[in-house]
């Protein structure tokens, strides 16, 4: 049994978490002088009349204790005779559940309570499944507030019937069901009078006795990369923390995901050279000879899955829809590396436990996801490797995590859908055209002359004895997206399908032009990552004013009047390019300047 505990507090708004673990740290006599006194004066003030409000060793924050609530994740350290203990009291209001996932993604185990006047609700089964995503597999249900329903058996028992069934589904679960009043202490430490049919021990005592060690089997060596030491020419050290297995000098490993094998030279932990380094050390290695390995790569003695694509259950906890094709970092281990949802499978029902067909996801559902990152990396899955196999999903606009998740399957592209080469290459098209083909990506707010002087510009580069293929916005939606709209999820294809077209262009050898507003810089760093190197930005700076005094095809009256929603400029953002290759105001500028000033920009890249 592991001497340290680390444990997380759920469930519902008001089922009485804090006052549980108030309540607990008091009565066995966990607390020194000071905090027990500033309890027992700072509910002179309370709302309990007088009477000693446990909550208030944790709820620390002003806004939790005005309402009542928790807020924010509180820690707390204890000791006991038996062992030692980290909680974590988790909010249990539906708009906090991505601190509640935080509290789980550290915890062993779960104590997860329930209002004995409600039973088990949407937001116990919310939590229940968040705990079992996050790898734990020990739950306490704590029925609390026995004393508001006298302590009724019959009501206990059909709480932890309907428990026991919503766990069964969870797979390999260890599960205990125990009777609490939070506010009387009732089975919080000692054994309660008022429960004699209770034969279980008290949640003190159950939590210092609960083993929750994992079963040690032979794990292979693994250690993700932290850092590359280099402090002199003449050592380069790896250095990590070992996740699994031993290491020693002699062992012959393998770089992932190079699949270079070199030998163990030297181990070191801090300064000092050791004969071994064992799970949960951070240590050094220094091999016997060069190998191409960085931040992000991990060292072992067997092979792991090396690719592009898996699929994942994931918390969605982003205020906005999740939809396919969005692009994401993904943060796994050591490594961060640019990602894409690339399909929403399914969610799962909170309630029922089924899976439902979804084309996006809302906050705080779980859904099943392929996920498709930009170069083939190292994963494995959640029950192999936690560490390989958990990771969040960092929105690249605000930089916040948006997704917690967990590899299910790793799965390599299908043979059949392997890229095929073919013996005339893209050098030979370009060759035969005598030209160098890149995208030109003009983006700009309605009505500042984006479209006209794109097209300006593709009849000069023609003249001038170029192959090119301009792609308009409004064309486009005549053919090949005829099938999108303008949601969010639409818009986000619309470029993801233009992007691929514009590279299969290029691969043909011509210079493609594309004339699209691409408000988000999301959107337009999407396509420079799928077009590559030949992607040059064309940034048509008009102001907004301008192009709604232009306002050619009437759009900016028809949006101010409210007959369109979602307009760019009007009820909708334009995130401008932080920096474009090419940026051009066309206010007082005549076509002909426009189309000069362009062309000349664009020898450096033409060449």
């Amino acid at each position: 049994m592991d001497s340290l505990l680390k444990f997380i507090t759920c469930g519902s708004v008001d089922d009485g978490k804090s006052t549980l673990i108030g309540h607990m740290l008091y009565d066995a006599k966990l607390l020194f002088a000071d905090q027990k006194k500033a309890l027992e004066l700072d509910s002179k003030v309370g709302s309990r009349g007088g009477d000693i409000d446990y909550s208030l060793l944790l709820d620390g924050l002003m806004a939790e204790r005005e309402q009542g609530i928790t807020i924010d994740v509180a820690y707390r350290y204890f000791t006991t005779d038996d062992r030692s203990f980290i909680v974590a009291d988790t909010p249990g209001h539906e708009q906090y559940t991505r601190n509640m996932a935080v509290g789980a993604s550290f915890a062993d185990l779960a104590v997860i309570l329930v209002d004995a006047t409600k039973g088990v609700i949407t937001q116990t089964k919310r939590h229940a499944r968040i705990c079992s995503l996050m790898g734990i597999r020990h739950m306490v249900l704590a029925v609390n507030k026995m004393d508001l329903i006298d302590y009724d058996e019959e009501a206990f028992r059909k709480i932890s019937r309907d428990f026991e069934t919503l766990v069964d589904s969870f797979g390999d679960m260890e599960t205990a069901v125990i009777p609490v009043s939070a506010t009387e202490g009732d089975n919080v430490t000692e054994n309660s009078r008022h429960t004699p049919w209770y034969e279980g021990p008290p949640l003190l005592t159950y939590l210092g006795q609960a083993d929750v060690s994992k079963e040690e089997e032979e794990s292979p060596f693994v250690m993700p990369v932290q850092r590359v030491s280099r402090p002199g020419q003449h050592f380069r050290g790896f250095q990590g923390q070992i996740e699994s297995g031993q290491v020693k000098p002699g062992d012959e490993i393998l770089t992932l995901p190079s699949r270079e094998k070199a030998m163990v030279q030297n181990v070191y932990v801090t300064d000092k050279e050791t004969d071994e380094g064992v799970t949960g050390q951070p240590v050094t290695l220094q091999l016997d000879r060069e190998v191409d390995v960085s931040r992000g790569n991990v060292l072992t003695v067997t092979d792991l899955p090396v690719t592009d694509r898996f699929t994942a259950s994931l918390l969605w906890m982003d205020d906005e829809p999740l939809v396919e094709g969005k692009n994401f970092l993904l943060k796994i281990g050591t490594k961060t590396i640019p990602a894409t949802v690339n399909t929403i499978h399914h969610k799962t029902d909170i309630n029922t436990g089924e899976q439902v067909d979804v084309s996006r996801g809302e906050k705080n559902e779980l859904l099943t996801v392929e996920i498709v990152t930009s170069e083939k990396s190292v994963f494995d899955t959640f029950r192999n490797n936690e560490t390989l196999g958990a990771f969040i999903l960092i929105d690249r606009v605000w930089n916040g995590t948006s997704a917690s998740g967990v590899i299910e399957d790793t799965t390599y592209k299908s043979p059949n859908t392997v890229w095929e080469d073919t013996g005339v290459t893209r050098d030979l098209r370009s060759g035969q055209k005598g030209q160098k083909p890149v995208t030109l990506w003009f983006t700009g707010l309605s009505g500042s002359g984006k479209s006209t002087v794109a097209g300006a510009v593709e009849e000069r580069l023609v003249r001038e004895g170029y192959h090119t293929m301009l792609l308009d916005g409004d064309n486009v939606r005549h053919g090949l997206n005829r099938d999108l709209g303008f949601e969010a999820e639409d818009r986000y294809e619309n470029i993801r399908r233009i992007s691929e077209v514009s590279r299969l262009m290029n691969d043909a050898g011509l210079i493609t032009l594309t004339s699209f507003i691409s408000p988000y810089r999301e959107d337009r760093e999407r396509a420079r990552e799928i077009i590559g190197e030949d992607f040059v930005e064309i940034y048509v700076s008009t102001p907004l004013d301008v192009c709604e005094e232009r306002d050619v095809k009437g759009l900016y009256k028809k949006a101010r009047s409210g007959q369109i929603s979602g307009f760019t400029g009007v009820s909708e953002p334009y995130e401008a390019p932080a920096d474009p290759d090419i940026e051009l105001d066309t206010t007082d500028v005549s076509l002909d300047k426009a189309v000069n000033y362009v062309l000349k920009e664009l020898k450096k890249y033409l060449d």
